[in-house]
């Protein structure tokens, strides 16, 4: 049987026979129009009305935005246009992000008619930017960015993802801890977990939750990925939307398997600049929970992501159970990429087909792959194998 992965742009093949293959779960295929799912969904949420029922044209608008959605311009766009249509001017509106490495060329794509929409960084260590909203059920005094506390209308446009910190990304949790001081966002990163969600909110999602309840109404629009750098669904609402979209997001990319595999062949597929060493490091997580202990996991990517001093976390240890016990008494933000990947070379032998060097993949406790003839040779040795798509994005478990 012919089976295909996806890395970065290219299509792979493999032999593989039918009694060796224990599951390839099928990912969502992309929308073949984004724009027109926001603008439904803008027009007919999740149990909730029409936004722009909610909207005067006095209002100062916040749009939350995740920089890290794919299309991020043909989401947006629409979103802009039903705030113009409900008679909110586009200086009245504000697109709050959080700090980012990356350019942000996406305001360069906007339509002339919203060149006048403000675009704002948050910066938790600047009291000035940050206002108090309330003392939370805990005793907590509440600070978020000024602009989030003082609009009139909460508009969050983000990716629905598994997270290591809310469970599911998302929502309310795209406000909360995102947009609050920096003392709460270092006491908060100190509860991550790499235990798959469950039905009960983690610790964070349920002060996120709070915290969206103190803010008011605020109105999400939750984009799913695809496969590759596509949206597969968007799901608009309030609080009944983002319990739907995690529902869905579950449907989509939450795959139980039967057992584990002697061999677990991941890709990641689409534009090779998005994915980065955490995208990488979470591909290998996710095979890790379905790989036999001391078996091998093949992770396919076109990523050659620019590695600057996260890279002495890896050199700090020659040995990833070492460095694995070390990190896990202090999972924090700069160093759940190295816990999830120490995890993962502790539990199986990692072979890595990247645009990275040869002598930076074995220092990531990985052995250098350059041809699909190889990782076909690994197939024909083993006994069981598993493929999964995107494995970045999926949450494979077992059954």
């Amino acid at each position: 049987m012919r089976r295909a992965l996806n890395r970065g742009w290219k299509q792979l093949e493999f032999e593989v026979a039918d009694n060796r293959l224990i599951s390839h779960p099928q990912t969502p295929n992309p929308l073949t129009d984004p724009s027109a799912a926001v603008r439904a969904a803008l027009e007919q949420p999740h149990e909730y009305p029409a936004l722009r029922q909610a909207l005067t044209p006095d209002d100062c608008v916040a749009i939350v935005l995740d920089e890290q959605l794919p299309r991020l311009v043909e989401l947006l766009v629409p979103v802009l246009k039903h705030l113009n249509e409900a008679g909110v001017a586009p200086e009245a509106t504000t697109l709050l992000c959080t700090p980012s490495s990356s350019p942000q060329t996406w305001i360069d794509e906007l339509p002339d008619d919203f060149q006048d929409v403000r675009v704002e960084i948050t910066d938790p260590s600047d009291r000035k930017r940050l206002a108090y909203l309330a003392t939370t059920n805990r005793g907590d005094r509440l600070y978020l960015n000024r602009t989030l506390v003082e609009a009139d209308q909460i508009v969050a446009l983000s990716g629905i993802r598994y997270d290591p910190l809310l469970g599911y990304s998302g929502a309310e949790g795209a406000l909360y801890p995102a947009f609050a001081d920096r003392e709460t966002l270092q006491q908060l990163s100190l509860g991550l977990y790499l235990e798959p969600p469950g039905d009960e909110a983690w610790p964070a999602r349920r002060a996120a939750a709070e915290t969206a309840w103190l803010l008011g109404a605020p109105f999400y629009i939750q984009a799913i990925e695809s496969q590759g750098d596509g949206i597969a669904q968007v799901v608009a609402g309030s609080v009944q939307a983002a319990r739907e979209a995690r529902r869905q997001l579950d449907a989509c990319w939450r795959h139980a398997i039967a057992r584990p595999a002697d061999l677990v062949v991941a890709g990641m597929s689409g534009d090779p600049t998005r994915h980065t060493l955490t995208s990488m490091a979470a591909a290998l997580s996710c095979a890790a929970r379905v790989v036999q202990p001391g078996g091998r996991i093949v992770l396919l990517t076109q990523a050659d992501p620019k590695l600057g001093n996260e890279m002495e976390i890896i050199r700090s240890s020659d040995d990833p159970r070492q460095l694995y016990q070390r990190l896990r008494g202090d999972i924090g933000p700069e160093t759940l990429w190295a816990l999830q990947w120490s995890s993962a070379a502790s539990q199986a032998n990692i072979n890595l087909m990247s645009g990275l060097p040869d002598d930076t993949v074995e220092e990531l406790f990985a052995t250098p792959l350059h041809e699909p003839r190889e990782v076909q040779r690994l197939l024909d040795r083993s006994d069981s194998c598993i493929f999964l798509s995107d494995a970045h994005k999926m949450l494979a478990v077992l059954e």
